[in-house]
């Protein structure tokens, strides 16, 4: 199971026991987009191999701003 723990600097996350934080820079460079408008499922898919997608995705900026 992967958790994905959101602020405006970056992502908390826990992959297979594993805990480690990207930066909002990482996401923005790896994506190609403003850290506010990428998804929960796209940071999920830089994380998972195969990631279980569930639900509609969200924008970081969403769910930073709660």
């Amino acid at each position: 199971m992967t958790t994905l723990a959101f602020d405006e600097q970056g992502v908390d996350v826990v992959y297979e026991g594993t805990e480690f934080r990207l930066e909002r820079v990482l996401i923005e460079d790896a994506i190609q987009k403003d850290y506010f408008d990428v998804t929960d499922h796209e940071v999920l898919q830089m994380v998972a191999e195969d990631p279980e997608l569930g639900g509609e995705p969200r924008r970081i900026g969403d769910i930073v701003d709660g």
